[in-house]
């Protein structure tokens, strides 16, 4: 099951409107409901997704160091990306609900017409490193989905899952040797997925030569799992082979 390059700023596109639909039922009390993302509210949350727009956007640009020095100046030395993050939304939180979905808002817009205008193969800065404009394309996808997520549970809604998460299941798979080394460790061998899609069909992601680890199961909890927003010990995913349990420890969608 492959896909053709441009299905991916489409399957962007298809995931930024389901999280605008959730913007434009909410009042203002709902900005500030606690999301499913520790320590951030609702409006927090979709300011993060304004500013790593913006940051994408600059980097098909060719401007990614001028787009984060502008966004981080001033700000103290972060000792992770995560904490990076934190200090950016802080400094940018109190703004008005509507101020802060008209700037996450055109930013996406913005993000998805360079995306589209550009050579999917083409080399671009980003926080963890040089990727090409496709796995970058792949990325926001994958943020833009997890943190749609952490505003529904904030809202009390449920998002059925769709068959845009075959995109994230494969960064997930294609990504693993970076969440490694992230954590200061080797890959045995090559990986496999045997994924069961949202829509009961198969998902496969099968490396060349022969993987000597399969991870099986759900792909949603999979993506979940990559997100940091399920243990894999309350999924169905199950591995076998030497590096089973480090890939479902460390599998991860984003830098």
């Amino acid at each position: 099951m492959e896909r053709a390059p441009g299905a991916i700023v489409d399957a962007l596109v298809e995931q930024q409107d389901e999280l605008s639909g959730l913007l434009e039922m909410m009042d203002g009390a709902d900005w500030e409901r606690p999301s499913r993302c520790e320590g951030w509210t609702v409006a927090d949350v979709v300011v993060h997704l304004a500013q790593t727009n913006e940051l994408a956007a600059a980097s098909v640009g060719g401007r990614f160091p001028d787009a984060v020095a502008e966004l981080t100046g001033g700000l103290g030395r972060a000792g992770s990306i995560d904490e990076g993050a934190d200090l950016m939304v802080r400094r940018e939180r109190d703004q008005p609900p509507t101020a802060i979905a008209e700037r996450w808002r055109t930013g996406a817009d913005e993000l998805d017409r360079l995306l589209r205008d550009c050579d999917p193969h083409a080399r671009v800065a980003w926080v963890a490193g040089e990727l090409s404009a496709r796995t970058l394309a792949t990325t926001r996808l994958a943020e833009t989905w997890i943190h749609t997520g952490d505003v529904a549970a904030g809202l009390g809604k449920t998002l059925l899952p769709t068959d845009r998460l075959w995109h994230i299941a494969r960064l997930a798979w294609r990504t693993l040797p970076y969440a490694f080394s992230r954590a200061g460790r080797a890959l045995t061998g090559p990986v496999a997925f045997e994924l069961r899609g949202t829509d009961g069909a198969a998902w496969d992601f099968t490396p060349e030569p022969v993987a000597v680890t399969t991870i099986r199961g759900d792909a949603v909890s999979l993506c979940l799992v990559a997100a940091r927003r399920l243990e894999p010990r309350n999924t169905d995913l199950r591995g076998e082979g030497p590096d089973a349990e480090a890939v479902l420890e460390l599998v991860r969608t984003y830098a």
